[in-house]
């Protein structure tokens, strides 16, 4: 009996070690999620400011400033959602399945979005004549808004409940609830919004103070509609999400804050024209409210059908993604970081005509 009872003891005790175990990895995935948010979001955002330009005379300064905003890494941000991928496939196989089998549609479109955008953008700087560029610009402004949206319907599907774990849940009307056309435009307009502090920001830092004040009235603007859009997306949740509405309520209720806080700081300081610092507000923003939906969320993975623990992969594969992990954060999270750093510094910064 004391070794039935030893032996019930050891199970239960490694089940533990495997809950804490996979919300580790789960954690680790997430952070991929809330770097592709704000990297990719501002990636993506400067396609849309791209779009809103004008034609090659009006917008030539703005779509010069977004070359030299995100030439060098707008490449480099899709290594976060590879990595969320990886994490995804390998750690919660069955959830990426489910996810997939689904979703196939919307995710089909990003990744053409992210395909066309890429030799677009690319192929612009080599093009033969103005025709060609133009052909080339808006291919990579159209996907540049494209993308985002259907990733805000896959968020959309997943945290309104309509992603089963067990059979694949409707082709079309997972994806089209009211969650995911809401979640569609909100990240359209929080993409928008982060990109034009961004390059509001780069643009006083080259010495374009007249194209600063452009882009940050601008972004003001858009931060408006971006909070109100939020208002009517909290009311979403509420009717449409409301296992993710409750988590919001209670854990998740104070990273909410601290979004719509930032939020707020970050539109009053462009108001002041004060471009880095509404900057750091837009940052801290979207991280806070992206963190806010993972910890609401929890412990599901797929609301409403499936946790975490219920989909965890092998034992010796969460294993091999810690060591992974591990491995990345001395050798492609330095680099990343060195690569963000020259970027922002004055020297990539400063106009081709102040050299």
């Amino acid at each position: 009996m004391a070794k039935v009872a030893a032996t019930l003891n050891e199970a239960l005790n490694e089940k533990n070690r495997d809950v804490g175990l996979s919300d580790l990895v789960a954690a680790l995935m997430f952070i991929g999620v809330v770097a592709y948010a704000i990297f990719g979001g501002a990636d993506f955002g400067s396609g849309v400011w791209d779009l809103a330009a004008g034609d090659a005379t009006r917008g030539a300064h703005v779509r010069a400033q977004i070359d030299r905003s995100i030439g060098p890494v707008w490449e480099a941000n899709h290594v976060w959602l590879i990595y969320v991928l990886v994490f995804l496939w390998t750690g919660f196989p069955t959830a990426f399945a489910a996810i997939m089998n689904t979703l196939f549609i919307p995710w089909l479109l990003v990744g053409l979005g992210i395909v066309l955008r890429g030799g677009a953008f690319a192929f612009r700087k080599f093009s033969s004549s103005l025709r060609e560029a133009q052909i080339h610009g808006a291919v990579f402004a159209v996907s540049s808004l494209v993308t985002p949206f259907f990733l805000g319907m896959i968020a959309g599907a997943i945290a309104s409940g309509r992603v089963p774990l067990d059979e694949p849940g409707d082709v079309w009307a997972s994806w089209t609830g009211p969650t995911s056309w809401v979640g569609g435009v909100l990240a359209v307009l929080t993409c928008t919004f982060l990109a034009g502090t961004f390059l509001a920001a780069d643009s006083q830092r080259s010495g374009n103070d007249e194209l600063a004040n452009d882009i940050g009235t601008k972004s003001f603007a858009v931060g408006l509609v971006t909070g109100a859009v939020s208002l009517v997306a909290a009311v979403t949740l509420e009717l449409d999400a409301e296992s993710l509405a409750s988590g919001l309520h209670g854990r998740g209720l104070p990273l909410i804050l601290i979004s719509a806080v930032a939020g707020s700081f970050s539109v009053w300081r462009l108001r002041q024209r004060r471009w880095a610092r509404a900057r750091v507000g837009a940052v801290i923003a979207v991280a806070a409210i992206v963190i806010g939906w993972g910890v609401g969320q929890y412990p599901d993975i797929l609301v409403d059908h499936a946790e975490i623990n219920d989909v965890i992969g092998a034992r010796p594969t969460q294993v091999g993604l810690l060591i992974v992990f591990a491995l990345a954060s001395v050798t492609v999270i330095p680099a990343l970081a060195w690569l963000y750093v020259l970027v922002n510094g004055d020297r990539w910064s400063r106009s081709p005509s102040s050299h």
